[in-house]
């Protein structure tokens, strides 16, 4: 029997340690299969859902070879966004959280270069960033690569997607040949091949088959006369099965947009995510469904890849994807973890020939499920649970998530149960609390004190 310990794996002390404080007790499957040759020093491609835990898959193999007392940056990771950047940085933290001095910088576009390149200049061991910033720091000057012993691209036909392939090639010549190079991706299209190809060394191949099945993640299709419809059929879904947190997935930005619209002049607590947004609204949009003070997430493929949702009750396929893979990587994000989930599909007559790139059981185009009735559409939508507030103050103001829980519950007046997810930023935090505690906790962050100081707070609205 194959020992899929972490102990197996010939680990430092301090990252077993803290493996275990973190309650990581045995790997997944693309840590069982990527970890030793990661620390092998081979180059590895590897193809998996997400919330498959590859980010410690490549992360232990960076912090195990990782020499502390150079102080130089010794790893690269490239990410397709913002958000999926800086989920992965936090988590690099958290895995070696144990090791002495350890500097983990996140270098994003959509804030200022002033800050990155002073903190460039206090030097750095790992660098997580976009392709595009990360660019910028080259041409300035600010960032230097002639260091970097592992180059991991993280989502990497993502990158691809979005138009990324020049900057990759500028990056990538920057970096010395004589390098690991780890490329993850949840789709292997003949792009990918194709730089693999170009930039690695004999890579080993890996491959995890989503864990889904039947049992974890219920699948309906239902046919659709036209786009009037496709709106009415996603609202009957979403009345039908109420769920306190769904991601909708649309084709374009466009799409994306007018969705949204609708679905809030019909009062649903809805979001739009995509690459149009500017950085301030994706991050305030995430935080409020990661927190569950909004409930529905309207979002491209681009936009929604990486996000870090813990739980998520439904997905539903306004438009098909363009083939299985991705289809199979959307409705992944439910029923993860054990915990079942929905996954809803909306086609119309000319979609019929995409759905014969799906592999799913029966034939959905013979025998499409049946809509709920029209008579749903007369109930009142569900409404979620919290509400944000947005504190003026966060990690460089030495704003800590204890100071917030303090001041809102000292003198019992608003419990603990009443708060929700916190999330600190550098300049921000926000609190998640329910709809009953909103005023009062509005009043007590307005009128008391966080570290002995005043900030502005305000409730974030649609």
């Amino acid at each position: 029997m194959q020992d899929h310990s972490f102990s197996s794996l010939g680990l430092h002390s301090e990252l077993l340690e803290n493996l275990a404080t973190l309650g990581y007790e045995t790997m997944t499957p693309i840590q069982a299969q990527s970890l030793p040759a990661v620390l092998q020093g081979k180059d590895l491609i590897g193809q998996s859902q997400t919330g498959s835990g590859k980010t410690a898959a490549f992360g232990l193999g960076l912090l195990q070879k990782l020499d502390v007392k150079k102080f130089r940056i010794q790893v690269l990771v490239l990410c397709p966004t913002r958000e999926l950047a800086d989920q992965v940085a936090g988590e690099i933290r958290k895995l070696g959280r144990s090791l002495h001095n350890i500097k983990v910088l996140s270098l994003c576009g959509g804030v200022p270069l002033g800050p990155q390149i002073g903190s460039l200049e206090h030097g750095a061991h790992i660098i997580v960033g976009t392709p595009g910033r990360i660019e910028d720091h080259l041409r300035k000057g600010t960032l230097v690569l002639e260091h970097v012993e592992t180059l991991v691209l993280d989502e990497a036909d993502r990158m691809l997607e979005m138009g990324f392939q020049e900057s990759l090639d500028n990056i990538i010549a920057q970096i010395p040949e004589q390098r690991q190079t780890l490329l993850f991706s949840a789709t292997f299209p003949a792009q990918i091949q194709a730089i693999a190809k170009r930039i690695m060394r004999d890579p080993v191949m890996v491959k995890v088959a989503s864990d889904h099945d039947n049992t974890s993640i219920t699948q309906t299709f239902y046919k659709v006369a036209d786009d009037r419809q496709r709106l009415t059929a996603l609202r009957l879904l979403l009345q039908h099965f109420r769920p306190a947190s769904a991601l909708v997935f649309c084709s374009t930005r466009r799409d994306v947009d007018n969705v949204t619209s609708q679905l809030q002049q019909h009062n649903f607590s809805a979001l739009a995510l995509h690459g149009d947004m500017d950085q301030k609204d994706r991050d305030q949009t995430l935080i409020r469904f990661t927190n569950n003070s909004v409930l529905i997430l309207v979002a491209t493929d681009v936009a929604a890849r990486g996000l870090d949702i813990d739980a998520l009750d439904m997905v539903v396929n306004y438009h098909i994807a363009r083939d299985a893979e991705i289809h199979t990587h959307r409705i992944g994000r439910t029923g993860r973890a054990g915990s079942t989930g929905i996954a809803c599909t909306l086609f119309d007559d000319k979609e019929s020939h995409k759905l014969a790139r799906i592999s799913v059981p029966g034939d959905p185009v013979k025998n499409p499920d049946n809509l709920p009735p029209m008579s749903l559409l007369d109930k009142k939508p569900p409404y979620p649970a919290m509400v944000t507030l947005q504190i003026d103050g966060g990690k460089k103001q030495k704003v800590r998530a204890g100071d917030i829980v303090g001041a809102l519950t000292a003198d019992g007046s608003i419990t603990r149960d009443q708060l929700g997810k916190i999330q600190l930023a550098d300049n921000w935090s926000f609190v998640a609390v329910t709809h009953a505690a909103c005023k009062m906790a509005l009043t007590k962050l307005t009128d008391g004190k966080l570290k002995g100081r005043s900030f502005r707070v305000r409730l974030l609205n649609s």
